[in-house]
């Protein structure tokens, strides 16, 4: 849905995605105004200078007369100055507006994604999003901004040439005129052409692309099956594939560039021979000639230059209705106004309207699917005093996740309510349950900065004390104290300097100082080895101390504490109680205690049976 193939996509030019772009673009209209200007300067620089020749032929030259001599350098230098000043106006403007257009496309593109759901990023690829935010702005800023620089400068130069050509002798004048039409039809159906093989040496490319990430990230799967030819062998097809597309695309690019060269040429020659009869027949005088010759010669790049440019638009429309339907997507989940003008929007809040959250949870008749014809809770009924710890259970596909992201307000109940301190949630903003739920995951992000800065997500606005203090509470201090740099050490990229464990208890210190009323525990002991569960375990009963708590079970000591053990089967509840309860009830609980965790806990189970 996100992320069809370049190839099949329709390259039309559709003016209502660029409607976005452009109002981004001339947000500046200043900018904007210098880079025409500029650009406009140069096409009449260019214009002015077979005139100017056309002076020193006619009268130097052929005339003899060099009494204007020091008039003619003064102009050409004043020609040279503006040249200078001109080009250094376009390109500094240019240049900026290409920055500032491509820091506005990411702005809004990723203010945008803070405010998508969860099921956004559930459903599509990292990737796609960050071609988007990175090789998509990036492309479009520099054609947009470019684009307008050439645009203007060969519009402005085809239509001075044209008014000096017709105005001085139109006889030679038509002879442009009608070999542009024919330029501009060969210019469109080759770059069509063009267009088109670049689209299927870019299909190719990224063909080659994903090979060569299946070849790393696959490379001991590779090894082990023994392989390595079959890889190579459809490797090198389309590597072949590729290069094939790619010296089409250059054969074509090279035979349009021949077939307009020689046009212009003929263009050129008609002008000289038809010319020279003029001048012989003293119609016109060498320096006229001259200068349509020059013009003739000049008129043929502007008519490149806006073939390319309509090219490159072309080509970038598929970029551009990507980050525009990036930036325009709405979330599947929203505040309404009424809650807004409240308790505020996700960027503005108003905390002064923000009640407390004493943590009492209750759903009633939820039922919630993701596919229709896949439901997977439906008229599901559970209610959680304040403080209480509960801990779901239940065979992959039970509903357990489903119903913390539910929780969470990640996804909403198609029907039924969730209600949090006796009130619907859709009643209040989402921002203000998010502030104070936590949600530890079952292998936790770490951002690439140091200790301290990692567990100060909890809480922007903690001092250094306060971080610390939070730490130690779930034995983060203990591990910090043997780094090299203490707090300061540095954690990687994604963490990946430290163990799975330390992670965990990162995670944990962030959740003790955002000093949540709600907490999610998403099997957040599962990838812990034995050395580490207990220290896992002690900070898992400092965070659970005073809070309602949502526990997907994973290991035995996780379920044993809890006040509430909800065992769930397709989404429904099949048991319920503390775990004596189920144990003594040796129902389905019973039967997954005995076989899942039998090895963490067969001591215990020998003394209970």
């Amino acid at each position: 849905m996100h992320h069809e193939d370049d190839v099949n996509v329709e390259y039309k030019v559709q003016l209502s995605t660029w409607k976005k772009i452009i109002g981004i673009v001339f947000s500046s209209k200043k900018r904007i105004g210098l880079l025409i200007a500029f650009s406009s300067m140069v096409a009449v620089l260019d214009a002015l200078i077979p005139l100017v020749n056309r002076y020193a032929v006619d009268v130097f030259f052929v005339g003899g007369d060099y009494s204007t001599w020091p008039y003619f350098v003064a102009v050409n230098l004043l020609i040279a100055l503006g040249f200078g000043i001109a080009v250094w106006g376009f390109i500094h403007q240019a240049g900026i507006i290409e920055a500032e257009t491509s820091y506005e496309l990411r702005r809004q593109a990723f203010k945008n994604l803070q405010r998508l759901s969860y099921s956004y990023f559930d459903q599509t690829p990292q990737g796609w999003i960050m071609a988007r935010m990175t090789s998509d702005a990036r492309r479009l800023s520099l054609i947009i901004s470019w684009g307008i620089v050439d645009f203007v400068w060969a519009g402005l130069s085809m239509i001075m040439i044209l008014i000096v050509l017709y105005v001085t002798f139109f006889k030679l004048a038509l002879i442009v005129s009608i070999i542009v039409p024919v330029m501009f039809i060969i210019a469109y159906f080759f770059r069509k052409l063009i267009l088109k093989q670049h689209r299927i040496a870019r299909k190719h490319n990224s063909q080659l692309t994903a090979q060569y990430n299946e070849g790393f990230l696959g490379a001991k799967t590779t090894k082990s099956l023994s392989i390595e030819g079959q890889n190579f062998d459809e490797f090198a097809y389309t590597a072949h594939q590729l290069k094939r597309a790619s010296i089409k695309a250059v054969i074509s690019s090279a035979l349009f560039s021949s077939i307009i060269l020689v046009l212009a040429y003929i263009a050129v020659g008609t002008t000289m021979f038809q010319g020279s009869i003029y001048v012989l027949e003293f119609v016109i005088t060498v320096g006229t000639l001259q200068m349509f010759i020059a013009y003739t010669i000049n008129f043929f790049e502007p008519i490149m230059a806006i073939s390319r440019i309509l090219s490159d638009f072309q080509n970038a429309q598929a970029s551009a209705e990507r980050i525009v339907g990036l930036i325009e997507t709405k979330s599947d989940l929203t505040d309404t106004k009424e809650v807004e003008e409240i308790y505020g929007t996700l960027f503005e809040d108003k905390i002064e309207n923000w009640e407390e959250l004493n943590g009492e949870v209750e759903f009633k008749d939820v039922t919630f699917y993701y596919l229709e014809n896949e439901i997977i809770l439906e008229n599901f009924n559970l209610k959680v005093k304040p403080g209480q710890s509960v801990a779901l259970v239940g065979h992959t596909g039970s509903g357990k996740t489903t119903l913390v992201n539910l929780l969470a307000r990640f996804y909403e109940p198609k029907s039924g309510s969730i209600l949090i301190d006796q009130k619907d949630y859709r009643q209040r903003s989402i921002h203000w349950l998010h502030k104070r739920l936590g949600y530890v995951l079952q292998s936790p992000h770490l951002f690439s900065t140091n200790v301290l800065e990692n567990i100060r997500y909890g809480r922007l606005d903690a001092t250094d004390e306060e971080v610390i203090y939070a730490a130690k509470m779930v034995g983060v201090d203990d591990f910090v104290k043997k780094l090299e740099k203490g707090y300061d050490t540095f954690v990687g990229e994604g963490g990946n300097l430290l163990s799975v464990g330390q992670k965990q208890l990162i995670s944990f210190a962030r959740a003790v100082l955002a000093d949540p009323k709600i907490l999610i525990l998403d099997e957040a002991t599962s990838s812990i080895d034995s050395e580490s569960e207990l220290v896992i375990q002690y900070a898992t009963d400092k965070l659970l101390k005073g809070r309602t708590s949502f526990i997907i079970a994973h290991r035995l000591s996780t379920i044993v504490n809890s006040d509430l053990i909800v065992m769930l089967d397709m989404g429904k509840i099949i048991e319920m109680g503390t775990h004596d309860e189920l144990i003594a009830k040796r129902g389905h609980y019973f039967e997954l205690y005995r076989n899942q965790f039998i090895r963490e806990g067969e001591d215990k189970l020998s003394l209970e049976l």
